[in-house]
């Protein structure tokens, strides 16, 4: 007997994932637990284990395709199941090509539950319930493309399915749906737009920040420390942690600074339950670190950083940045942050407005560190100054609470000492 595996609901809030690799081949034998496919998510890059014993009989999907949790990724035969059962799905050979219909939900146990089995309804029902054109994501992007109204194009697919041979021959008909000739539109040789798919990364950074600008009361001061002291300690220690591997960078002292100042100012280290009528005040201090990669911007965090050294939280930030960078960030490296730092000095940037990374209390803007005049007593020397930008949900912080933190990362930062010392 056959059976739909569909893709997952693997927490954290995902709804479609990217498929970066195939790891079965139709006909391939699996165990549970095998690795079917790589997904990347808006958060991670993931396996997808096989929940049963079987033979591929089917997969579903391309790679670079996108696919919606519930949507069918791969067809298995069940070892000593009945073999001649009809199937009445079937998977479509164009690049970019997808199943649509209206799946099942699997679990999200430590080895993926199958859905159920069995054969999902046929495609053409599940159009008829939603009142949308059946379209692989291949051809309604050429269809937007060209200008063509996708819903008076006849499919000859599997279901019929839109496939973009469908596009191309109903463009060369001349239908009056599309208008190559027109001067405000370029032909499509001559296209002065290149289109590309938003990546799970973009569409995660654009849900996010609507998120938080819908929910959160956005409030941000700007503050300025002299850091000389803290760079000569640096200094001193630099070249001792490169020896061991380590790279000590400002942002270890400045996440150790964070840390300790959300132990004194919980408000900062809070997040609001509106719905419940209650204030959820952490007790635990994971530090999410804002890093900038090819693909977007993903935030790892460093747990319980108040109880890490200097040298332990460098070592973290190290190894958290190595994957984000690679694309191997896990969903346990993502999840629990009660507090987010981005540093955009290093590219660029005195000051700036973050944006919270809801349902978080407050992100810390770390500016480009530069070289000013300062007063020391009744001198004026030169000095090195930091540009801090604190954003914090009013509903959460106050304005007096938020100055005093501020004023307590800006203590440790100007005497790195007192690190070690509280």
């Amino acid at each position: 007997m056959r059976y739909i595996f569909k893709f997952p609901d693997i927490g954290e809030g995902l709804e479609e994932g990217t498929i970066i690799e195939w790891h079965v081949e139709k006909g391939q034998s699996v165990k549970m637990g095998d690795s079917l496919v790589t997904m990347e998510t808006d958060k991670v890059v993931t396996a997808i284990p096989s929940p049963r014993d079987g033979v591929i009989a089917a997969r579903f999907g391309k790679v670079g395709e996108t696919i919606h949790v519930g949507a069918a990724l791969v067809e298995i035969e069940i070892a000593g199941s009945g073999a001649d059962e009809p199937i009445q799905s079937e998977a479509v050979e164009e690049e970019g090509a997808g199943v649509v219909g209206t799946l099942e939900v699997a679990g999200n146990s430590m080895v993926l539950s199958a859905s159920k089995e069995g054969v999902p309804e046929a495609s053409d029902n599940s159009a008829r319930k939603t009142g949308k054109t059946l379209a692989t994501p291949v051809a309604r992007a050429m269809a937007k493309d060209l200008g063509i109204d996708i819903n008076k194009v006849r499919g000859t697919g599997p279901g019929g399915r839109v496939t973009k041979d469908d596009i191309a021959n109903f463009g060369r008909e001349g239908s009056s749906s599309i208008n190559l000739s027109s001067p405000a539109q370029p032909a499509a040789t001559e296209r002065q737009v290149d289109v590309e798919p938003l990546s799970q990364i973009r569409k995660s950074i654009a849900k996010n920040m609507i998120q938080s600008k819908h929910n959160a009361a956005h409030m941000t001061v700007f503050e300025e420390v002299e850091i000389s002291v803290l760079d000569q300690v640096r200094k001193r220690y630099k070249e001792l942690y490169a020896a061991e591997g380590v790279k000590l960078t400002y942002l270890a002292f400045i996440v150790k600074a964070v840390a300790l100042s959300l132990k004194k100012f919980r408000a900062l280290n809070a997040e609001m339950d509106w719905d419940g009528g209650n204030m959820l005040y952490k007790k635990y201090y994971n530090i999410g670190i804002a890093i900038d990669t090819e693909k977007g911007l993903v935030v790892p965090v460093i747990r319980n950083a108040d109880k890490l050294s200097i040298k332990e939280i460098a070592v973290a930030i190290d190894a958290v940045s190595n994957k984000a960078r690679e694309g191997k960030l896990t969903l346990d490296d993502m999840k629990d942050g009660t507090f987010t730092i981005t540093s955009y000095g290093s590219i660029g940037g005195l000051f700036a407005v973050p944006v919270i990374n809801y349902p978080q209390a407050a992100i810390l803007g770390v500016g480009r560190i530069s070289k000013q005049p300062v007063v020391k007593g009744e001198s004026v020397v030169p000095g090195l100054v930091l540009p801090l930008s604190l954003s914090v949900d009013h509903r959460i912080a106050d304005g007096g609470e938020t100055a005093r933190f501020v004023n307590s990362v800006m203590g440790y930062l100007a005497d790195p000492v007192s690190l070690v010392m509280d």
